[in-house]
């Protein structure tokens, strides 16, 4: 049971990302920039970024209110964790302006070998948002 979320409430936000989101734990690489050690996006991650961009357009009026992430990510293989934060990161300044707007999060992992893919939901938390 989703204890925040009106059951009845529509979807204010829904897409679908062809691709496979890079593990927030696995998306970053050691590089020395300056002499001075610096962590950066491996090129999995950069490359979802862009692929979740050229997909998806911007909303014209950004949520603003909370929210519930319901998201089913299809990897290819078994072998990737469950890991939307990539996906939540993409999510700001294109459905809503900041991620920590999402308050709850319903994250199914699925397996589509042919067709990778992440379905994306977002839900309004009725309720005092503070």
């Amino acid at each position: 049971m989703l204890h925040n979320v009106d059951v009845n409430a529509n979807i204010i936000y829904e897409c679908v990302v062809k691709g496979e989101p890079a593990s927030k734990s696995n998306s970053r690489r050691l590089v020395t920039i300056g002499g001075r050690p610096r962590f950066i996006k491996s090129k999995k991650a950069l490359d979802y970024v862009k692929a979740f961009e050229e997909q998806v357009d911007v909303l014209d009026d950004l949520i603003e209110c909370d929210v519930a992430a319901h998201i089913t990510i299809h990897y290819k293989t078994r072998r990737p964790d469950l890991d939307e934060s990539v996906i939540l990161d993409c999510l700001q300044g294109v459905a809503y302006k900041n991620d920590r707007q999402v308050k709850e999060k319903h994250i199914y992992w699925a397996l589509d070998r042919e067709d990778p893919r992440s379905i994306i939901r977002l839900v309004a938390i009725k309720g005092d948002s503070a």
